[in-house]
């Protein structure tokens, strides 16, 4: 039993025409769409180089915008720092000056309560000169009015000396 198998029978100018069909397909797209696929092609590159070259002159930017904002906040920072020294211490020499204005006045206060308190020492002074003479004068009046013995004279002196302590 022989078998011929007509399915799978190889034909060699159904081969060639396929083939000559694929060749003359493959040059007409060729000729029709190569050229502008290339073109399109070619523009998206330029586009994605652009766009590269676009981020790397921002990048650039951003790099020296980014040391000048450094910069600027490092000026920044030292006029910072320097207005706060020159604050503290125009500060400390307020408080200098405030505390020697204090001083001052307490010094001038202390001077006026002494030279009040002097003259209140003077006042009294005074005035118990003053009852002293009085006192003497009344003793003397009492002696030129009466003579006196030695114990009387002894109980005057007591009395005087216990009217001043009195006064005191």
């Amino acid at each position: 039993m022989i078998q011929t198998l007509d399915v799978i029978s190889v034909n060699i100018w159904q081969i060639l025409i396929s083939l000559a069909n694929l060749l003359l397909i493959f040059l007409i797209l060729k000729k029709l769409l190569w050229k502008p696929v290339q073109k399109v092609m070619q523009q998206r590159q330029d586009m994605v180089d652009k766009q590269f070259s676009d981020a790397a002159e921002a990048e650039a930017k951003a790099n020296e915008d980014k040391a000048l904002w450094a910069e600027k906040l490092a000026a920044a920072d030292q006029e910072a720092s320097d207005r706060l020294a020159a604050a503290d211490e125009s500060a400390r020499l307020h408080g200098d000056r405030v505390i020697a204005d204090a001083k001052e006045k307490a010094q001038g206060i202390l001077r006026h309560a002494e030279a009040e308190a002097e003259l209140e020492r003077q006042k009294a002074t005074a005035a118990m000169r003053g009852e002293i003479a009085d006192l003497s004068a009344e003793l003397a009046e009492k002696l030129l009015e009466r003579e006196i013995n030695a114990d009387d004279h002894r109980a005057m002196i007591a009395s005087f000396l216990d009217e001043v302590g009195d006064a005191t």
